[in-house]
C-alpha cells in the first residue's frame, strides 16, 4: 500500500508541475498582448473607442514615458515566456518600475526645472496639458507629480543626482551586472565602432589607390604576382591573422648565433684541418721520475700519424619538405586556436623546426601566467593529435614559452653533419666531440676540458650507447695517440670491445667489473703523481706544465687521460664503496692533471647515482627515461620522461640555467668498425704492461688477505673428496663462523661447488690441479 501512495504521490507532483508551467506562459502571453495593444493605441489616430481612450489616458498620465511603457510591459511578458521572470519575483518587477518612474520624472524636470509660485495642482496640470499639446515633451500627471516633490526637496541639481543615483541602482539590480564591466563593455563597444569606421574608411582609400595603379601598371602587376606566388612557400616569413611568424628549418641552415648558447669555448685562433693535420716535430725527451714512464709520451713516435678520413662517416640526406612546411602551419594556427578556447590569449612568434621536433614560441598577452599554459599539455597534444609535447617556459634569453612537438617525418642527423661543420674545426681542444643539432638546426660542439666530468643516463634503446661512440670518434678525429689516452671500462662486454686494438688506449677494455674497481684506483694514483710532479715543477695544471716541458727537454709531455664508464650500475653493484670514492676523488680533483670521466648508466636511480657522484659531475646528457623521477636524479628537474628516443636528448653542462634539447649525432656500427681498422692498420696498440700488472698486483693482494688455515683446510677436503663446515670444524678445531668463512673462501677460488642442502659439497679440483 505505501508504495502505491508513494507512486501516486509522485504522479501528482509531476502531473501539478504542468499547470504551473502553462499559467506562466499564459500571464506572458496576456502581458505581451497588452503591451502591443497600448503601442498600437499611443500611435495610432484613427482607432476604436476603447483603444483611443487608452491612448489618451496613457499619455496624460505618463507623458514623453508613453512611448516607453508599452515596451516595458512587451519585455516584462518576453522574461515571463522564456521562464526568466516569476510573477513571485517582485523585486525585479519593482526595480523595472522604479527605474520608468525615475525615467518620466527626469522628463517633467527637464520640461519645467522649476516650482517658484506653483502649487501641486498647477504643476500637474501644466503637465497634463503639456503632454497632450506639445508632443508629449513632460512627464505626464506621475512625473509632474514626482518631479515637484524632488524639486521641493533637493532642488535641480540635487534631483538629477538623486534620480540618476536610483536609476543606476535599479539598473545593476536588475541586469546583475558589476558597474566596471558594464562601463567596459560600453568602452569596448564604442572603441571596436570607432575602429570599424577608420578601417572602413581606410579600405576605402586602398581601394581607388589600388584601382588607379592597376589601370597605369596592368601587364607589370600580373607578372609580379605571378612571381610572388611561386616565392610564397620557400619564404621564412608567413603571416597568420597580422601576426607575422618566422619560421627556421634546419635543412637550410638558418640559425643565428644568439639562438642558441655556446658550450665550448675557443682557446687559440687557430685552425686545424682535421684530415690531413700537420705539426711540427719535436725532440724525443727522457720521461722524468715518480713512476709516470708508463704514460708519458714522445712526440716524433707518432709524427706520421694519419688522421682517419671523413669519407668513411656517412651523410645525411636532408631535403626541405613543402608539406611538412604547411602542417607547420597549421599546427600555430591550431595551437593559438586550443589557447583561445581555455580564455588565454597567445601569438606564435617564431617556429624552429629541427631534425626531430618543431618548437613553436609563443608570447602570452600581458597578464597571462605561465603555469595557466603549463598545466595544459595534455589538452594541447590532444588539440594537435601529437603523442606527446614538452613545454618550456619559459625559453632562456626570450620572453617566449616553447612548445616542443614531434615532427610527423623525423630525420637523422650523421656524425659527419657535425664534424664537418665550421663549429667543430674551430675548436683548438684535443678533447671536443660532436654532440648534434638543436631545434634551429645550429650544430652543438662540446669540450671535456670546460665540463670537465660528464654524465650521461638513459633507458635502453635510447640513443646513449650511440652518444658515446660518437665522443670517442670524434677525440680519435682531433687527437694524436701521443695527446689523448683513452681508459675504458666496459662490464657490459659488448660495447665497448669493438675499440681494443686501436693506440689511444692505456690498457685493452677492462671487462671485469673486480679489476674496474682496481683501475679506477690506478687512475687516482695517477693524479697523485702528476700533482707531485706539478709542485716540484712549479705549475698549477697539464696545460702549464706541457707548454713548459717545451722548453725544458728534461721534461716529458704528458698526455689527457679520459676515463670512459659504459654502466655504472654494474660496478655499483660488485663493490659500490670503491667505486664511489674512486669517482668522487677523481670528479673533484683530477681536472688540472688532465684526467676526465665519462660515466654513463641506463639505471639513473639514487642508489646508483648517488647524491656524492651527482654534486661532483656537473654536466649532463640525459636521453629518454622511464619516469619523472629518474628525470630528476640526472636532471634535478623533469622532462626527461617526455623525450622521444632515438637519439632525442637533453644537455645540461656546467654553468647552463636550463638544459638544451638536441638530436644527438649517430654513427654506425660498421663506420665504428672501418674507423678501428683503419687506425689499427698503421698503429699497433701501445698498452701500458705496468698498468697492467699494477691492477693485477692489486687483485692478488685483495686475494692473499685470507685465512691462515685455508692452505690447511685445502688438503683436508682434497684427501677427503668433499667438504663441510663440521668436517673442518673437528679437524681444525675451530668454530663455526670461521670454519663457514674458510668454505666461502674456498667457492670463490673455485675449489668447491656452492651449498647443495645437507649435502656436502663437491670438490671441483685435483691435488695435481692444485700444485699446477
Amino acid at each position: 500500500m505505501s508504495s502505491k501512495t508513494k507512486k501516486s504521490t509522485k504522479g501528482r507532483k509531476k502531473r501539478n508541475n504542468k499547470p504551473s508551467e502553462i499559467n506562466k506562459e499564459v500571464i506572458g502571453v496576456i502581458i505581451v498582448s497588452f503591451g502591443l495593444l497600448l503601442l498600437y493605441s499611443m500611435n495610432t489616430a484613427t482607432s476604436g473607442i476603447l483603444v483611443k481612450l487608452i491612448g489618451e489616458k496613457s499619455w496624460q498620465l505618463l507623458g514623453s514615458g508613453g512611448y516607453l511603457l508599452p515596451y516595458v510591459i512587451i519585455i516584462i511578458g518576453i522574461l515571463f515566456l522564456i521562464n526568466k521572470l516569476d510573477i513571485y519575483q517582485t523585486k525585479k518587477t519593482v526595480s523595472i518600475f522604479i527605474i520608468f518612474i525615475c525615467l518620466i520624472t527626469l522628463f517633467d524636470i527637464k520640461f519645467l526645472p522649476t516650482i517658484d509660485g506653483l502649487e501641486i495642482s498647477d504643476r500637474i496640470r501644466i503637465s497634463m496639458e503639456a503632454s497632450l499639446l506639445s508632443f508629449h515633451r513632460s512627464g505626464g500627471i506621475l512625473g509632474a507629480f514626482f518631479a515637484y516633490l524632488f524639486l521641493k526637496l533637493f532642488g535641480v541639481i540635487g534631483s538629477y543626482i538623486i534620480l540618476f543615483t536610483i536609476l543606476t541602482i535599479n539598473i545593476l539590480y536588475v541586469t546583475n551586472t558589476s558597474l566596471i564591466f558594464l562601463i567596459q563593455n560600453i568602452l569596448k563597444s564604442i572603441i571596436s565602432i570607432y575602429e570599424t569606421i577608420v578601417s572602413f574608411l581606410k579600405n576605402i582609400s586602398n581601394h581607388t589607390n589600388t584601382s588607379k595603379s592597376r589601370i597605369k601598371k596592368k601587364t607589370n602587376k600580373s607578372k609580379t604576382e605571378e612571381n610572388k606566388t611561386k616565392n610564397i612557400i620557400d619564404k621564412n616569413e608567413t603571416k597568420i591573422k597580422d601576426n607575422k611568424i618566422k619560421i627556421l628549418d634546419y635543412t637550410k641552415n638558418e640559425y643565428k648565433d644568439n639562438d642558441t648558447f655556446e658550450i665550448a669555448e675557443i682557446e687559440k685562433p687557430e685552425k686545424k684541418n682535421i684530415e690531413s693535420p700537420k705539426e711540427n716535430t719535436k725532440k724525443d725527451n727522457e720521461s722524468e721520475n715518480h713512476n709516470l714512464d708508463s704514460i708519458a709520451v714522445s712526440e716524433n713516435e707518432y709524427n706520421d700519424y694519419e688522421y682517419p678520413s671523413l669519407d668513411i662517416l656517412q651523410k645525411s640526406d636532408i631535403s626541405s619538405n613543402k608539406k611538412e612546411n604547411k602542417i607547420i602551419l597549421n599546427n600555430a594556427k591550431k595551437l593559438e586556436d586550443i589557447l583561445k578556447n581555455f580564455g588565454i590569449e597567445a601569438q606564435v612568434t617564431q617556429i624552429s623546426r629541427g631534425p626531430t621536433i618543431t618548437r613553436y614560441e609563443l608570447q602570452p598577452a600581458p597578464g597571462i601566467k605561465v603555469s595557466r599554459i603549463v598545466n595544459l599539455s595534455d589538452d594541447i597534444a590532444l588539440g594537435l593529435a601529437s603523442s606527446d609535447i614538452r613545454i618550456e617556459a619559459p625559453i632562456p634569453g626570450k620572453a617566449a614559452i616553447g612548445i616542443e612537438v614531434p615532427n610527423i617525418d623525423k630525420s637523422t642527423v650523421n656524425l659527419r653533419d657535425v664534424l664537418e661543420t665550421k663549429e667543430y674545426s674551430d675548436l683548438e681542444s684535443k678533447l671536443s666531440f660532436a654532440l648534434g643539432k638543436d631545434i634551429a638546426g645550429k650544430p652543438i660542439v662540446a669540450n671535456i676540458e670546460k665540463m670537465p666530468h660528464l654524465l650521461i643516463a638513459g633507458a635502453t634503446g635510447s640513443g646513449k650507447s650511440v652518444c658515446i661512440n660518437t665522443l670517442i670518434t670524434s677525440i680519435l678525429y682531433k687527437s694524436k695517440p701521443d695527446e689523448v689516452k683513452l681508459l675504458m671500462i666496459d662490464p657490459k662486454v659488448v660495447e665497448l670491445s669493438i675499440y681494443n686494438g686501436i693506440p689511444h688506449l692505456l690498457i685493452p677494455v677492462v671487462t671485469d667489473p673486480k679489476k674496474a674497481s682496481f683501475a679506477l684506483n690506478w687512475a687516482v694514483q695517477e693524479m697523485n703523481k702528476r700533482y707531485n710532479l706539478f709542485a716540484e715543477n712549479s705549475v698549477r695544471d697539464i696545460k702549464s706544465y706541457n707548454s713548459k716541458s717545451q722548453k725544458d727537454e728534461s721534461m716529458t709531455r704528458l698526455p689527457q687521460i679520459v676515463v670512459i664508464i659504459d654502466e655504472l650500475a654494474d660496478l655499483m653493484m660488485v663493490s659500490p664503496g670503491e667505486v664511489e670514492d674512486s669517482i668522487c676523488r677523481l670528479a673533484q680533483m683530477a681536472r688540472a692533471a688532465g684526467i676526465h670521466l665519462i660515466v654513463a648508466t641506463q639505471r639513473p636511480s639514487v642508489d646508483i647515482i648517488t647524491g656524492t657522484i651527482k654534486a661532483n659531475i656537473p654536466s649532463r646528457i640525459s636521453f629518454a627515461v622511464s619516469s619523472q623521477a629518474d628525470s630528476r636524479t640526472i636532471l634535478d628537474m623533469g622532462g626527461a620522461e617526455k623525450l622521444l628516443g632515438k637519439g632525442d636528448l637533453l644537455f645540461y653542462p656546467v654553468g647552463a640555467s636550463k638544459p638544451k634539447r638536441l638530436q644527438g649525432a649517430y654513427i654506425d656500427e660498421k663506420e665504428v668498425e672501418k674507423i678501428v681498422s683503419f687506425l689499427k692498420k698503421d698503429n699497433a696498440a701501445d698498452y701500458k704492461e705496468e698498468i697492467i700488472e699494477n691492477i693485477d698486483k692489486d687483485i692478488n693482494t685483495e686475494f692473499d688477505d685470507t685465512d691462515e688455515l685455508l692452505p690447511s683446510a685445502i688438503e683436508l677436503i682434497i684427501d677427503e673428496g668433499q667438504a663441510s663446515i663440521s668436517y673442518l670444524q673437528r679437524k681444525l678445531k675451530v668454530g663455526y663462523s670461521r670454519a663457514a668463512r674458510i668454505v666461502d673462501e674456498m667457492e670463490e677460488r673455485g675449489i668447491v661447488g656452492p651449498h647443495e642442502g645437507s649435502k656436502p659439497r663437491k670438490v671441483l679440483v685435483t691435488r695435481e690441479e692444485l700444485d699446477n
